[in-house]
């Protein structure tokens, strides 16, 4: 179970990471919201959730 449940935070940091990536913020905006993900990967989750660059997805 403790498997699935790291696997799923894995995803979800992957993810998130590629968002931030994809996102209109400065370079070293999106450097610290990454270290942030990778370093703490529940909490930083949660905080880019509700905080962090979203992706811009107009064209």
């Amino acid at each position: 179970m403790k498997f699935i449940i790291g696997l799923i935070i894995f995803a979800l940091d992957v993810w998130a990471i590629a968002m931030i990536i994809n996102s209109n913020a400065e370079t070293s905006t999106k450097i610290l919201w990454i270290a942030l993900v990778a370093f703490l990967p529940v909490l930083g989750l949660i905080i880019w959730w509700f905080a962090g660059p979203k992706p811009n997805y107009s064209a």
